[in-house]
């Protein structure tokens, strides 16, 4: 039987990662060209959604601002257009700090930096969704509403995907921390150091991280 290769393991954590977002085919379509970068790290899968939501909201306020500049809109568009607009571009704002903050998380404050992420693509979602509000009347049939719409429609769900994968990141690391403390809390003879005959050096605590449990279990530490 042949083995898997590295890239169909990474296009399977995508796709398992994927269904548990409310659009995962758009997922799965966006993500998949960035398997070598994300292997399978939920971190890494997180930071590509977020940024390919962040040019999907910067494309579609590029695409507006030309719209905007269209003559002949009757005044009634040409207000929602402008309104939609700044909505866009408050969302690539905030989508471009999430994308930052992620980048930069680290073990220390975790909590308070991915709640800043959530917040801001929350708000990033908000201010799509205010966007297509200003297009749902009767009034605003026609061409521009048609296309403003389906442009936003995409980028928001692109972005409803982003903050579920941001959300799945966060709940696996608590998970992985916690399993982390219990692992730390067998090792009783040096609550510091562990002497690693093999690497011939002490390792600390944090150098072990998620491999705690096999090491404790590896050196028959219990």
């Amino acid at each position: 039987m042949a083995k898997s290769s590295p890239n169909d393991v990474t296009t399977d954590f995508i796709k398992a990662e994927c269904e548990a977002t409310l659009y995962p085919a758009l997922c799965i379509q966006c993500l998949s060209s960035y398997s070598t970068t994300i292997q399978n790290s939920h971190k890494q899968l997180a930071q590509a959604a977020l940024s390919v939501s962040l040019s999907r909201a910067q494309s579609t306020a590029s695409f507006i601002a030309k719209l905007a500049r269209i003559r002949g809109l009757k005044p009634i568009q040409h207000r929602a257009v402008r309104d939609c607009l700044a909505n866009m571009a408050n969302s690539a704002d905030q989508l471009s700090r999430s994308v930052k903050e992620l980048a930069g998380m680290r073990d220390d404050d975790f909590d308070w930096h991915e709640n800043n992420v959530e917040s801001w693509v929350g708000a990033a979602l908000t201010f799509e969704n205010t966007c297509l509000d200003l297009f749902a009347g009767p009034t605003m049939d026609g061409n521009v509403k048609v296309a403003v719409r389906r442009m936003v429609m995409d980028c928001a769900q692109v972005t409803s995907n982003a903050l579920a994968l941001v959300h799945r990141y966060a709940a696996r690391h608590s998970t992985d921390v916690a399993s982390s403390e219990t692992c730390y809390n067998k090792i009783i003879f040096d609550l510091t150091f562990i002497f690693d005959e093999k690497l011939n050096k002490r390792l600390s605590i944090a150098e072990l991280g998620s491999h705690c449990e096999e090491y404790v279990n590896d050196n028959k530490l219990l």
